[in-house]
């Protein structure tokens, strides 16, 4: 059995996971055309389309993203999080505490690694950064000072941007000469989680595995079609418009603070410690209470 650091998926608020929306449910039981897996232009247009999808938010600011050109189809966020540690394999990983649990597991005990709180930069360092954060769903207080001091040190970044999709009023900056990579996914925003949907953006070619597959067309092309189909019926704004009311209506049952990513309440009074993730407050994702209804009494 997997050892997960911090795991919270058997708490009631615990973990984090798309809501399971009717109107996006009701899709994913469509019939698909498995067809797809013939097409050799389907990752392209599947490339370009989630580029104009991301990019047509009203809810959220982008700057910077014009300058990766480069952009690979990756089995979520995750695939693009391997290939970034197999490039910067000979440095010391960093992180926040309360990043997402993946890094921990994959860095424990094939790479150095210290969390970012518990030791100075150094030249020689590799980070990670989720944005929206991991840990509270806003932007991380110290994300710009954190990319001035990466690029001052020439340091290597990949910004994660797995919750776009469920957030709003975030200014998704990524216009830093530090960062390297920055990956999205569809896990979080819709049921999509086990169909393994995401793009990585990149500023060159370094011919890694993920630009090999591309170049090869070796792809999850059942994805790339099943993403198609969500980019076509569903904005990047529609799960934070559908539930930004009901967020605050939970938020205020439960006395805790709404985040910018709308299943998440931010307890910054240390009412709930059990959701505690090593941050300086505590988590709770409301993804599920959304779809069967809060059961007071087991909140009391």
């Amino acid at each position: 059995m997997t050892n997960i650091p911090n795991d919270k998926r058997g708490l009631d608020f615990g973990s984090a996971f798309s809501i399971s929306d009717p109107e996006t449910i009701k899709l994913l039981r469509e019939p698909h055309n498995l067809q797809c897996v013939n097409s050799d232009t389907i990752i392209d247009e599947y490339l370009h389309e989630y580029n104009e999808w991301i990019r047509s938010t009203k809810n959220n600011i982008f700057t910077g993203l014009d300058d990766f050109k480069y952009r690979c189809y990756s089995n979520g966020t995750t695939e693009a999080f391997d290939k970034f540690y197999m490039k910067n394999s000979q440095r010391r990983f960093r992180c926040y505490k309360g990043e997402y649990m993946y890094h921990k597991l994959a860095w424990r005990d094939k790479f150095n690694w210290e969390w970012i709180e518990e030791a100075p930069l150094h030249k020689n360092d590799a980070v990670i950064i989720s944005l929206p954060f991991a840990d509270t769903g806003n932007k991380h207080k110290d994300y710009h000072d954190l990319m001035r001091k990466c690029s001052d040190l020439h340091i290597p970044v990949l910004i994660d941007c797995a919750y776009f999709g469920a957030c709003r009023n975030v200014h998704i900056d990524v216009a830093y000469p530090c960062i390297t990579d920055v990956t999205f996914s569809l896990s979080k925003t819709f049921p999509l989680a086990y169909a393994r949907i995401g793009i990585r953006y990149t500023k060159e070619d370094n011919d890694d595995t993920l630009f090999v597959y591309h170049k090869i067309n070796y792809n999850n092309k059942i994805g790339a079609s099943i993403g198609l189909k969500y980019f076509k019926n569903f904005s990047p704004d529609f799960i934070s418009n559908k539930y930004v009311d009901k967020q605050a209506d939970f938020c205020n049952i439960m006395k805790v603070y709404p985040s910018k990513t709308v299943f998440f309440g931010i307890d910054q009074n240390n009412n709930y410690p059990q959701y505690n993730r090593g941050g300086e407050t505590n988590r709770l994702s409301f993804h599920k209470q959304y779809i069967k209804g809060l059961d007071i009494a087991s909140t009391e």
